[in-house]
């Protein structure tokens, strides 16, 4: 804990109070440690970035997508964010749960308040820093783990000279950018049974929405029938193919993106998880997707493009 009072004593907001009053709670985190902090009958949320993750991350742009999420009501109220380290405060939500693909599952509603969330953000107007585009990031993933010196999984270059047939498809018919959160895990959604807040900004962009809700289909292990009532409660109604075939082709690529990622954490030494158990994981169930016949019509759906 007093690497977090440490913390709380290099911000402005906390200049006239009485640190060792303050009490601590670690949250959880894959790379980052997150605390609760409780001072003066007030709670707040601290981040300490991770080892690393500067290689990975532009906290300015993190910052100013975080800021404005926040002002369009879907992000806990930023108070503090150091650009230079990561080091950021924020309010602490009272009264809300944090998700899980297990509570995706049980929880009345959950999904479809997931999907309202996602479609406000998608509507707010509001104009994130940084484009998130799949196929530049997968080359500076692979510029890092090269770096690193990591290895790779057997095919995975295979892999991704296949999903050329992917960055073809949508490049015919180019999808309206609109701010993303770009990290849908299940942890990022907090729930207070009337309402969805999202937060961790930190790979969030100018990006196709339908990623959010393939990324999302998969972080939490949604079913088919999830899936019809995010997309369903999304759109306010059955979508088109078109739609449908982008959100399906982005549950492939957002595995095959993120196990990129799982392999810097495991370079990293990041004790978590198993990260190389996990961008395994990922990776074959990208394979495994990517090699169906319905992969292939919803991609055949993307190449078409809207109707009308």
């Amino acid at each position: 804990m007093e690497e977090a009072r440490a913390a709380l004593a290099r911000i402005p907001f906390f200049a006239d109070r009485d640190l060792e009053a303050a009490t601590f709670e670690r949250l959880g985190g894959l790379t980052n440690r997150v605390y609760r902090v409780d001072i003066d009958g007030e709670r707040f949320c601290l981040r300490i970035p991770g080892k690393g993750t500067e290689d990975y991350i532009d906290r300015r742009v993190e910052a100013t997508n975080a800021r404005a999420a926040a002002e369009a009501g879907i992000s806990p109220e930023m108070l503090y964010f150091d650009e230079a380290s990561g080091l950021m405060l924020t309010r602490f939500l009272d009264g809300v749960t944090t998700m899980t693909p297990e509570r995706f599952a049980s929880v009345e509603g959950a999904v479809e308040r997931a999907a309202r969330t996602l479609r406000r953000l998608h509507r707010s107007g509001r104009n994130f820093a940084f484009h998130f585009e799949l196929f530049s990031m997968i080359d500076d993933y692979l510029g890092v783990i090269a770096k690193r010196g990591a290895a790779l999984p057997a095919g995975y270059h295979e892999v991704v000279a296949e999903a050329e047939a992917v960055r073809e498809a949508l490049a015919a018919h180019p999808a309206a950018l609109a701010p993303c959160h770009c990290d849908p895990v299940c942890e990022n959604f907090l729930d207070t049974g009337e309402r969805m807040w999202i937060v961790d900004w930190e790979y969030s962009g100018m990006n196709d929405p339908m990623w959010d809700l393939g990324d999302l289909s998969v972080e939490a292990s949604f079913t088919p029938e999830q899936d019809e009532r995010l997309l369903n409660a999304y759109f306010g109604g059955l979508p088109e193919p078109f739609d449908r075939g982008r959100m399906v082709v982005y549950k492939a690529m957002c595995d095959l993106l993120w196990t990129l990622w799982g392999l810097i954490q495991h370079a990293d030494g990041n004790p978590a998880e198993d990260f190389w158990a996990y961008a395994l994981g990922r990776f074959e169930r990208c394979r495994a997707l990517m090699a169906t016949a319905a992969f292939r019509e919803h991609l055949e759906a993307v190449r078409r493009g809207p109707r009308g």
